[in-house]
């Protein structure tokens, strides 16, 4: 007996990278705020070999502090062995939720979560009650009070409403949409679960730039979800089945271009959660060396459509699924810089998560509100007119600081951008609104 089973431990191998060189613990969150040695990834991988150790428990000591990590990888950037810390935490994730009991609590603020976020059409549903919200004063009501303020929870979820229209629970994408000009290829387009209920604006963007390069864009309506958001809190049962939709769904294109960056990650990490089962490790590793983030693919092809003008100073934020579990960092700053009249500002401590993190900002919104204000802090330093960020839970967590902080700025992924400038620098019908 073990504190983990045998269905997919963490890999010994990876554990014995670990030198325990403390090169992680300054881009670690969680050893930033609390200078805790089990809060850091060396620490954690401690815990994770004591887990594999004959007779040991998985005690709720061990496992806080394996609830505790953001999951953001900062730490596989900074490693000089390269300990892969981002695959070791995603089977210890899994462990934790089939070996250790949630309190009623966890358990239900999960099935919400897990119930409500990677289903698109649910998430419609709730559009007209966030612009009602928004609308009635209620939002600038929850602000300011005292009850809601007491309650790091209900003060996170008051706050991370987005500023939707009505419109926006019923916008969908065309299917096809045909290259402008010769075509560079086909690609297939997850249209995500948040992001396409919530950011329909960045989807359309997106896809309008793509054709404007030359690519035929599908954008098929399933699978709903991916799986990222439960893959990354462990949640294997419930990831499993989304990431064999999405391989039945993409892996005819030449790439599946995505434009979330935890999206991204989990299907750049399909090969590895497929591994052992022999109907889908083939085909899963295949599909994660097709997945493309989007400014991975277009930053690989000579740019084709003109950019016009656009006089704005943007700060970009480094999504941490983007820039540590991708590595995907110098490419949209590359793309950015292809706008004329655009300055590009780097905000202090860009390895730093915001927060988010998936659901970490509902399960531990203290730890995420300190990290969320630090991030609005250094981004408002740079003194910028709008901020990239190309992760849709990035772009709740910052926008709910900023406002915290009483200095809204407009938040913007860098395909919108990119949009607005091919299109003319002009509001056209398909370009994102700066909204607050």
């Amino acid at each position: 007996m073990a504190a983990f089973d045998t269905h997919k431990p963490p890999e010994v191998d990876l554990i014995e990278d670990c030198v325990h060189c403390g090169f992680c613990l300054p881009t670690c969150p969680t050893y930033v705020l609390w200078n805790e040695e089990m809060d850091s990834p060396r620490g954690r991988i401690v815990l994770m070999s004591e887990g594999l150790q004959p007779d040991s428990v998985l005690t709720d000591t061990m496992v806080g502090h394996f609830d505790n990590c953001l999951g953001c990888m900062a730490c596989v950037t900074a490693c000089p062995s390269g300990v892969r810390y981002d695959l070791l935490i995603e089977d210890t994730r899994q462990q934790v939720e089939r070996q250790h009991p949630r309190t009623a609590r966890e358990r239900l603020l999960r099935r919400v979560l897990f119930s409500t976020f990677p289903y698109p059409g649910r998430l419609r549903a709730t559009v007209p009650l966030i612009v009602a919200y928004r609308r009635s004063g209620l939002a600038k009501w929850a602000q300011r009070s005292r009850l809601v303020g007491r309650s790091p929870l209900l003060r996170t979820l008051s706050e991370l409403a987005p500023p939707l229209r009505l419109r926006d629970g019923v916008r969908r994408l065309p299917a096809v949409t045909r290259a402008i000009g010769e075509r560079r290829g086909t690609v297939g387009f997850l249209q995500g679960c948040v992001q396409r209920a919530y950011f329909g604006d960045v989807n359309a963007a997106t896809v309008a730039v793509l054709a404007a390069e030359g690519f035929e864009v599908h954008a098929p309506r399933a699978p709903r979800c991916c799986g990222a958001l439960g893959l990354h809190a462990g949640q294997e049962d419930e990831s499993l089945p989304l990431a064999k939709a999405t391989i039945e769904a993409f892996e005819a294109f030449d790439h599946v271009v995505v434009n979330a960056a935890g999206c991204g990650s989990a299907i750049k990490d399909y090969g590895h959660l497929l591994r052992d089962d022999p109907a889908w490790a083939e085909r899963a590793a295949a599909l994660s060396a097709r997945a493309r983030d989007v400014h991975e693919l277009l930053a690989s092809v000579p740019p084709r459509a003109k950019r016009h003008r656009v006089e704005l100073t943007v700060a970009y934020h480094d999504a941490c699924h983007l820039a540590h579990a991708q590595n995907v960092r110098a490419q949209p700053r590359q793309l950015l810089r292809t706008i004329p009249g655009l300055e590009l500002v780097e905000p202090a401590e860009w390895e730093l998560c915001c927060g988010s993190a998936g659901i970490y900002n509902l399960t531990r919104p203290e730890a995420a509100g300190e990290l969320g204000a630090r991030k609005a802090d250094n981004l408002l330093a740079t003194g910028a007119d709008v901020i990239a960020a190309a992760n849709p839970g990035c772009t709740l967590q910052i926008v709910a600081h900023l406002q915290r902080k009483g200095r809204p700025l407009p938040l913007l992924h860098p395909m919108q951008l990119l949009a607005r400038s091919i299109e003319g620098g002009q509001r056209k019908r398909r370009l994102p609104r700066l909204r607050r």
